[in-house]
């Protein structure tokens, strides 16, 4: 386990990560992060890369997708200004 000590960034607090952890982690300068409290600790957490429109829609057609979909509309019907004419 590597120790590490707390230091001012402007007005906040910041955290150095040893060399030798962020090069395992493959964290480089400027990397996003995700920083979460739970109970007193502080869990750092490299981010996800966001998943592309391919990825996200990997494994179906369009036709599947819109199938499944078909008839889901949460918000009810058009009023008002919001009318669209097909």
């Amino acid at each position: 386990m590597s120790t590490a000590t707390v230091g001012r960034w402007g007005k906040s607090l910041a955290v150095r990560i040893p060399a030798d952890l962020a090069g395992r982690l493959a964290l480089a300068d400027g990397a996003a992060v995700e920083v979460e409290q739970r109970g007193d600790e502080i869990v750092i957490r490299k981010m996800k890369r966001p998943l592309t429109i391919e990825e996200m829609f990997k494994g179906k057609s369009p036709e599947e997708w819109r199938a499944m979909y078909a008839g889901s509309d949460p918000w009810g019907p058009d009023v008002g200004r919001e009318i669209i004419d097909e």
